[in-house]
C-alpha cells in the first residue's frame, strides 16, 4: 500500500520590540503590562554578570518592581550568570538555566526574562526554547549590538564543536524591551561595536541611512545618546522588516543580513573571542567591501567611504589574524552552517547588496593586503 497525507498549516508570529528607558522604575508599567493574565504567571530573571556588576542595584529594582506591580510572581532570586561568549561556550551555564526552569516549575505559561548582551540572550533563549518544547521568553538587551540586531530577531543558540551557534533554534521572543538606560555604562568598545551592524544593514539596504551614519559618525563616537537611540531604532526596524519579508527561519541558502560575517565568525575564533563580535563584523564588512571593489562591483569612491567611516568610528579594519589562511576556511563553515550552495553577500553599490556563489581565494588575499595598507596609513590610501 502506497499512501500519503499532506499536512499544511501556518502559524502567525507576532511580538513587539519596545524602546524606552528606566523600565524597572516602579512608575513605568511597560514590563508589568506584558504579564497581564487571568492568573499571575511565574517569571524567572536571568542576568548577565557584567550588567549586574555595572548596575549593583538591579536585583533590588527587580524585586521592588515585582512587589509594586504584582502582575507576576518572581521565581526565586534572579539568576546571575557570566555573559559574553563564555555564556555560549560553557554548556554548564545553559544547564544552570534549565535546572532553574525545572526547579521553579516554569511552564509554558511562565516566562524567562533575560537581561544582558546578545550572548546571554542567545543562551537563555535556547534554554527557554528547549524546555517544555517552548517557554515564553522576553529579551531585555543591554548593548547596542543586542538592541539593534541580535536581540530583536528570532535566533537562539550556543557554540559547540568549535563552531559558532552550532546548536540552536529559531524561536521568536514573546517581547523585546530596549532600555536605553543600560547603554550608559557600556565601555567604549561595546558602545562602538553595535554600530557595525547598523553600517552593515545600511550598506546592503538603505543608502540614505548609510549617509546619515557618516554624517553623525563623530556624534556616535562621542557617545551622543539621542543619535544612538535613532541608530538603534532604525537598524532594528530594518532587521525586523527583513525577517518578516523574506526567510525568517533561513530555510534557504541566502542570508543577506550576514554580510561580512563569514570572515567575522572565523576571526572571533582565531582570537579566542578577544575580538568582539561587532569589531569582527567591521573587519568582515571592510574585507567584503574591498573584495567587491577588486571585482569591479563598486567604485573606488564607494570603497573609500566605507573604510573612512569605520576608521572615523574608531574601528580597526585589519588585524594580523585576517591574514591567517584559516580565515578562508570560514567560507566552508559558513556554507556548512546553511547547507546548499555557498551564498555570500557583496556590494553592488552603497545601499544595494548582491549575492554571489563563489569567492576567489587569491582575490581575498589581495583584499586583505589592501586592508593592511588602509590600517597602517590610518586612511584609505591610493589604490
Amino acid at each position: 500500500m502506497n499512501q500519503s497525507i499532506t499536512q499544511s498549516f501556518s502559524v502567525p508570529f507576532t511580538y513587539k520590540v519596545h524602546f524606552d528607558k528606566d523600565i524597572l522604575d516602579v512608575d513605568n508599567g511597560l514590563m508589568a503590562g506584558l504579564f497581564q493574565s487571568k492568573f499571575k504567571p511565574k517569571v524567572l530573571f536571568v542576568i548577565d554578570e557584567g550588567v549586574y556588576t555595572a548596575h549593583p542595584s538591579l536585583v533590588k529594582k527587580i524585586t521592588d518592581y515585582s512587589n509594586h506591580h504584582q502582575t507576576y510572581t518572581l521565581a526565586g532570586s534572579p539568576l546571575v550568570l557570566p555573559g559574553g561568549e563564555q555564556a555560549k561556550n560553557d554548556s554548564s551555564i545553559l544547564q544552570q538555566v534549565l535546572d532553574k526552569i525545572n526547579e521553579y516549575d516554569i511552564d509554558r505559561h511562565s516566562y524567562v526574562v533575560a537581561i544582558g548582551g546578545g550572548a546571554i540572550l542567545d543562551m537563555a533563549g535556547m534554554a527557554s526554547t528547549i524546555a517544555h518544547r517552548g517557554v515564553r521568553h522576553i529579551r531585555i538587551p543591554t548593548t547596542v549590538l543586542a538592541q539593534n540586531d541580535s536581540g530583536v530577531g528570532v535566533k537562539n543558540g550556543v557554540n559547540a564543536y568549535g563552531k559558532k551557534n552550532y546548536l540552536g533554534a529559531f524561536a521568536p521572543p514573546y517581547a523585546v524591551i530596549n532600555d536605553f538606560t543600560f547603554l550608559s555604562t557600556l565601555d567604549d568598545r561595546d558602545w562602538r561595536g553595535g554600530i557595525s551592524e547598523a553600517v552593515k544593514v545600511a550598506l546592503i539596504k538603505d543608502k540614505d541611512f548609510f549617509v546619515w551614519i557618516k554624517e553623525n559618525a563623530q556624534k556616535l563616537a562621542a557617545r551622543d545618546m539621542e543619535v544612538m537611540a535613532y541608530l538603534i531604532y532604525r537598524c532594528a526596524e530594518m532587521h525586523l522588516d527583513h525577517i518578516s519579508g523574506g526567510d525568517p527561519f533561513e530555510l534557504g541558502s541566502s542570508r543577506p543580513l550576514d554580510f561580512g560575517h563569514w570572515a567575522a565568525h572565523k576571526l572571533e575564533q582565531l582570537t579566542n573571542y578577544e575580538l568582539r563580535h561587532g569589531e569582527a563584523v567591521a573587519i568582515g564588512i571592510a574585507l567584503d567591501t574591498t573584495y567587491s571593489y577588486l571585482q569591479n562591483r563598486i567604485s573606488k569612491e564607494d570603497l573609500i567611504q566605507v573604510i573612512e567611516l569605520f576608521l572615523d568610528l574608531g574601528f580597526d579594519v585589519y588585524i594580523d589574524e585576517v591574514a591567517d589562511p584559516q580565515v578562508v576556511k570560514g567560507l566552508e563553515e559558513f556554507q556548512q552552517h546553511l547547507g546548499g550552495i555557498l551564498t555570500i553577500m557583496l556590494l553592488e553599490s552603497v545601499g544595494k547588496g548582491v549575492e554571489v556563489h563563489e569567492m576567489d581565494a587569491e582575490l581575498i588575499r589581495k583584499a586583505v593586503a589592501q586592508l593592511k595598507a588602509f590600517q597602517e596609513s590610518s586612511r584609505p590610501i591610493a589604490l
